[in-house]
């Protein structure tokens, strides 16, 4: 009996696992359509979004992953914090540009324009957008005992990661083009004894599908 009770549960998280998929959808616009940009030997991209605490925040280990992705796919990514102690102190939290909308306002400011020619940048890389759970279900009860531990129970979540990447043509001062990207998935941590979590990694999707599509909008040297 034990062993049929084994089995069974085996096959239920193999089925769980199947369903803790991802799904994503990406969106590129292009601001030139007919053609991708180059970037040159010496030229970089660097990635920026908002710095100011708050809701709407994005977070930092997408930008990491998004670096990550883009120096793979052979574009030359220089590091953020790089950037923000050359401009000190226009990138600064209370300082910082709230959205790609005030990009032309921070390049107005007396030598920051030179400063980020002088440090290789071409394009910057504007990010909005964060990764929430949207709902849940379920739940654990863990317990502690004389000779026994364990947590028994099903819980479930959704979450949802949603983003878009505007990329500024420093050289142009105009933006080359925006990448969207959304991606939807659904979590489950079973527990019968020990919790077994089968983690949908939107972020992740959303992540590699967006540097995709900025390879494509920005073609390496």
């Amino acid at each position: 009996m034990r062993r049929d009770t084994s089995v069974v549960a085996a096959i239920a998280v193999l089925a769980l696992a199947q369903s803790a998929c991802v799904s994503s959808k990406v969106e590129q616009f292009r601001e030139a359509p007919t053609r991708s940009v180059q970037i040159a030997k010496g030229e970089s991209v660097v990635i920026l979004s908002r710095g100011q605490h708050g809701d709407r925040e994005t977070e930092s280990d997408f930008n990491t992953c998004l670096a990550s992705a883009l120096i793979k796919e052979g574009l030359p990514v220089m590091a953020e914090q790089v950037l923000v102690d050359a401009l000190y102190p226009w990138l600064e939290p209370r300082t910082a540009p709230l959205n790609a909308d005030a990009l032309p306002t921070l390049l107005d400011r007396p030598g920051v324009e030179a400063k980020i020619r002088a440090a290789g940048v071409r394009y910057m890389i504007w990010i909005d957008g964060q990764s929430e759970v949207t709902g849940s279900a379920g739940g654990l009860s863990c317990a502690v005992g004389p000779g026994f531990a364990g947590c028994f129970g099903f819980g479930m979540w959704d979450k949802e990661s949603a983003y878009r990447a505007e990329v500024w043509d420093l050289n142009q001062r105009s933006s080359v083009g925006k990448v969207s990207t959304r991606s939807t998935g659904t979590s489950y941590v079973p527990a019968f004894i020990v919790p077994i979590p089968l983690i949908a990694r939107t972020q992740t999707a959303a992540c590699d599908g967006a540097a995709e599509q900025l390879v494509d909008l920005v073609k390496p040297g």
